[in-house]
Order: structure tokens, then C-alpha cells, then sequence
């Protein structure tokens, strides 16, 4: 209860707080550092390894949805604690658990709980916090979302520092620690404001997650997360062993990561921001146009060009998935934000599970590049038949 009331007096708190817990959930951004020792440490294929990312992002989508309905009926902190001990308990797991040779059990212990736990906490902390800044909401999304930006940083420092102590393992278990220490001790300061205080617009309509799925809207944004999964998911794995294909060495190669965390961060903070200005739908498209044209450039780029275009990438990705948070409650209403966001989020679940799998059963290598242009095109043609809802514009 202490912690309910230094929220109420100091909203800036659930910012705070939102933004430690973002910083070290961005298990995407980061995977590229642990692949190779999970290759090597626990002996399984690159293709299975990368899979593992694959299945987490599978998992996000459809946690956001159980997360949602725990958020809605009790509350962000219980929803962010249940996503804290999920969290550190994937890592935990891996750490020390999962046998050599077993990618099976890696997705069951560590892609499934994992997944679930980021999905638990990111509503949470997304629609606490515009609850509090709804006048706000795409400031309050790009702080939080800038810390989820560099989380692929903080992790990448997390996994090289526990790993030169004790290997692979210890990467795991050491980040699990800190990851149930912080999000756990962040969550408690997770607190909706009175309903009294909230600054509801007027007449605005409250969607339940039924209403929302027999809408247009609705389908179309999920649709657009599903097409921008593969202009980077399909190469954050394998990004520090194609950056050494492409002409970097390897210290520069390894810069992939750090510099597309930073990428990912700036993209959340400033889209959200510009989105209040020029609309959602209008910063949406201009980010899948973006995507479009990069996934296009990163197929020929090569040394020093390919890191920029794929920092430009994550910087795009990152943004588009910021601005939708706030799209959401723009077309659906906050009431049942979270379960809300959740179910659009099942877009991107199917499109992180569905493209690498097609690419790994196909074959495909030059073939993923022009795989992510038409998706981020078709991505584009869905944002831009998004219209609003609630009689304002989108």
C-alpha cells in the first residue's frame, strides 16, 4: 500500500518504474549475443537455436492475451508480478536445467515461460502508464519504449559479463537474478489511478475484446504486425554471423547488437512522440514504407552500409510496434486495454512463427530480403485502410 500511495503522489514513478522493467525484457534485441554460445554450450543446430527466438515472440503474442485479462480483473502489479517470476523463471531454467541436445525442452522451459513473462509485463506497463498520461499517451509510450529499446544493449552486457565468468549457464541464471530482482521490486510501484482521476474523453466508446474482434479495424492491425515480422526477426538471430559474411570484422560485427539496441530505443521514443502530432495511422505508414525500402537496401548492403541499414531497420520496427500501444486505445478505448492490445498482438506471434518456419522449410537465404519488402508492403496497404472508430481522427 505504501507503494500505491507514493504512485499517487508522484506519478512519474510508474514511468520509472515501467522503464526498469522495460530495460531488461527486450529478449529479441539481445538474442543475437547468446545464439552462438547456445550453439555451443548446450550443442544444438543454428537453425534450431534461432528458433528459440522464434517461439518466445510466438509465446509474447499469446501471453499478451492472458496478461491482458490478469491486468483487467486485478490490476498491473499482479499482472507484472506474475510476468517477473515467469521471466526469471525461463531464465533460471536454462541456466540451470536444460540438458545439452535438447532444443525441445529449450522452448518449453525457456522460449515458453519467457515469452509469456515479457508479454505479462509489457500491457502492463504500457497501460498503466497511459491510464495515468492519457492526455500524454505517446510520451508516455516512448519513455517506457526507450528503455525497452536499449534493453538489447543492457541484456548484450548482462550475457558477456556473466558468460566470461562462467560460461553460457551462467548468462542465464545471472540475467534470471536480476531480472526477478528488479522487475519483481518495479511491478509493486504498478498501480492504475482512481477512476475520478482519470481524464476519459468524453462519449468515448469502451470496446470489450468481442466488440473489438468484430471490427475492421482490428484485423487490419493485427495483419500489420504479422507483415513487419520478418523485415527484422528473420535476421536478429543470425545479424553478428551475417554482419561477418558481409565484410565487418569482428568487433564491428558484434556492434550489431549494441548499436541496434540504441537504434530500437531512439525509434521508441521518437515515434510515439511524432505519432500525437501527425496521427497514428500517418507515422505507421511511414514507418512500413521505411521498412519496405531498407529490407530492399539490406539485400546488396555490405561492410559499414549493411550495420546502418539495419540499425535504420530496428530503428523502424521498434517504432512501429511503439506506436501501437497507443493506436489501440485510440480505436478501442482504455477500459480493456489489455486484453485489447493482447489480442492484436497475436498478429505478431503468428508472423514471428510463421515466416521463419516457411524460410527454414523453403530454403530460403537471399530470398528472406525480398520476403520482408513485400510483407512490409502489404503491411502498409493494411495501416493505410485504418480508419478511426470513436469519430476523431486516427
Amino acid at each position: 500500500m505504501r507503494a500505491k500511495g507514493f504512485v499517487h503522489r508522484r506519478p512519474w514513478a510508474v514511468l520509472a518504474a515501467g522503464a526498469a522493467i522495460q530495460l531488461l525484457t527486450g529478449v529479441p534485441s539481445a538474442w543475437g549475443a547468446f545464439q552462438k554460445g547456445v550453439c555451443e554450450g548446450y550443442r544444438l543446430r543454428e537453425e534450431d537455436a534461432a528458433l528459440i527466438l522464434s517461439v518466445v515472440v510466438c509465446f509474447f503474442g499469446i501471453g499478451c492475451v492472458l496478461g491482458g485479462l490478469l491486468q483487467d480483473r486485478a490490476g498491473p502489479r499482479a499482472a507484472g508480478l506474475a510476468g517477473a517470476a515467469l521471466l526469471a523463471g525461463g531464465f533460471l531454467a536454462a541456466g540451470w536445467w536444460v540438458p545439452e541436445g535438447s532444443p525441445g525442452l529449450f522452448y518449453v522451459c525457456f522460449s515458453a515461460p519467457v515469452g509469456l513473462g515479457c508479454a505479462f509485463l509489457y500491457p502492463a506497463v504500457m497501460s498503466c502508464a497511459q491510464k495515468w498520461y492519457a492526455d500524454k499517451k505517446g510520451l508516455a509510450t516512448g519513455v517506457i519504449g526507450c528503455a525497452a529499446g536499449l534493453s538489447g544493449a543492457a541484456l548484450t552486457a548482462l550475457a558477456r559479463g556473466f558468460s566470461a565468468w562462467g560460461g553460457v549457464r551462467a548468462s542465464f541464471w545471472g540475467a534470471g537474478l536480476v531480472m526477478g530482482g528488479v522487475c519483481g521490486t518495479a511491478a509493486l510501484f504498478l498501480h492504475d489511478p482512481d477512476e475520478s482521476a482519470r481524464p476519459a474523453a468524453p462519449g468515448a466508446r469502451q470496446y470489450t475484446a468481442r466488440e473489438m474482434a468484430r471490427t475492421q479495424q482490428f484485423w487490419l492491425l493485427a495483419a500489420s504486425l504479422f507483415f513487419a515480422a520478418p523485415t527484422v526477426l528473420l535476421f536478429s538471430p543470425v545479424i553478428v554471423e551475417l554482419a561477418a559474411q558481409r565484410g565487418l570484422a569482428q568487433g564491428a560485427a558484434l556492434s550489431c547488437v549494441w548499436l541496434g539496441a540504441v537504434s530500437a530505443a531512439a525509434g521508441r521514443l521518437s515515434m510515439p512522440w511524432l505519432s500525437d502530432r501527425i496521427g497514428r495511422r500517418a507515422a505507421d505508414m511511414l514507418l512500413f514504407a521505411a521498412l519496405a525500402v531498407l529490407s530492399a537496401a539490406f539485400a546488396f548492403a555490405r561492410g559499414w552500409w549493411m550495420l546502418g541499414v539495419y540499425c535504420a531497420l530496428t530503428f523502424c520496427y521498434a517504432g512501429q510496434a511503439a506506436v501501437l500501444p497507443s493506436a489501440v486505445n485510440d480505436l478501442f478505448g482504455q477500459k480493456n486495454a489489455g486484453v485489447n492490445y493482447g489480442l492484436v498482438a497475436l498478429g505478431m506471434s503468428a508472423g514471428s512463427l510463421a515466416f521463419p518456419l516457411a524460410a527454414r522449410a523453403l530454403g530460403l537465404q537471399a530470398g528472406r530480403h525480398w520476403v520482408a519488402v513485400l510483407a512490409a508492403a502489404a503491411g502498409f496497404c493494411c495501416v493505410r485502410r485504418l480508419r478511426p472508430t470513436q469519430g476523431e481522427k486516427l
